[in-house]
């Protein structure tokens, strides 16, 4: 996979012969998934490479800022999904003010010229351009051969980034990952916090969000797994006496994580964290990459009136979310 920003790329700069899918790819959920397998389908039969065209930020992002719906997929998460799928190229374009006043002319124009677009796939109701004049019909016009692709549906539902961030606040992390076709997962880098975990007992990584606010809000039992080497592994390099919780992946780790803006903690700014505290783990683990993948939902944040009765509230989930990796011996769903 081959990964191109659309801004950077030179006047002359041309790919070869493409089929092209474009969107938010908010989750790369089942319904992206099938675009993807037809995108792939397409390009086989008419010897063309696939490429995606993703937006960052979102468009909603970029119109209504903090107020756009909360981000099921950072752009790294997105970028190793679809990479996953096979795709050959993934083009991120900057979504800004000369970005949405593209005509659809011009839009088009960048999908053949600088793409070299010969078939596009798209969602039903598939808007582009300025006051959203491009459709599938206009894209015809221009010359391209254009699949409109129909919607996937499960139990009946129509699968949709919106539903599963709605899924996901509702805390049915079973049900979202049907939507999804995969456990609901984050990924970012361990930085450092206030530290404030500490002076409880309850020492906790800080993994960074990388999106303005996430879909999840409360307390869960997740599955913590580092991306380039065994946490396992380096927990017990570090303290043989305290190796935690092993996770179900053999390399990672069950621990009870926090997604929210810690209504407990005077603050000048509330911001949304996700934080994991290990039960029995004494490590380093600043600088590496996370995966969080969360399993079980306990309920939703709490406004504590004391750092006491903080201490006694989290003393409690972190009983009955070992409660459930006990009572769970296998992955649950």
């Amino acid at each position: 996979m081959k990964l191109l920003r659309l801004n950077a790329l030179a006047p002359n700069f041309k790919l070869p012969e493409t089929a092209v899918t474009i969107g938010n790819f908010d989750g790369v959920h089942l319904g992206h998934q099938a675009m993807i397998a037809q995108l792939k389908n397409i390009a086989q039969q008419h010897n063309l490479k696939t490429l995606v065209m993703i937006f960052e930020p979102q468009p909603l992002e970029f119109f209504k800022a903090y107020e756009a719906p909360p981000r099921i997929s950072s752009l790294r998460e997105k970028v190793e999904y679809l990479t996953e799928l096979g795709v050959d190229y993934i083009v991120i374009a900057k979504f800004d003010d000369a970005f949405r006043n593209l005509s659809a002319e011009e839009f088009a124009d960048i999908l053949k010229e600088k793409l070299n677009t010969q078939n596009l796939v798209l969602g039903e109701d598939h808007h582009f351009g300025k006051n959203r004049q491009g459709n599938s019909q206009f894209l015809r016009h221009y010359g391209f051969h254009v699949t409109d692709l129909e919607n996937v549906d499960v139990d009946g539902e129509r699968v949709s980034s919106t539903l599963i961030r709605q899924t996901l606040a509702q805390g049915d992390l079973a049900h979202a990952a049907k939507l999804l076709g995969r456990p609901y997962s984050m990924i970012g880098r361990v930085q450092y916090g206030d530290q404030i975990g500490r002076t409880i007992n309850f020492p906790t990584i800080n993994v960074r969000l990388n999106r303005h606010k996430p879909c999840l809000n409360g307390i869960y039992g997740v599955e913590v797994v580092c991306e380039n080497l065994s946490l396992k592994d380096k927990v017990i390099a570090e303290d043989s006496n305290k190796i935690g919780i092993s996770g179900y992946d053999a390399t990672g780790l069950f621990g009870a994580g926090h997604v929210g803006t810690r209504p407990a903690i005077k603050q000048d700014h509330p911001e949304w964290r996700l934080e994991v505290h290990f039960p029995n783990v004494s490590a380093n683990l600043y600088g590496l990459l996370m995966r969080v993948t969360f399993l079980n939902y306990l309920h939703g944040e709490k406004n504590y009136p004391s750092l006491e009765a903080l201490k006694a509230g989290i003393d409690d989930d972190v009983e009955k979310l070992l409660e459930f990796r006990q009572n769970t011996p296998t992955f649950p769903f």
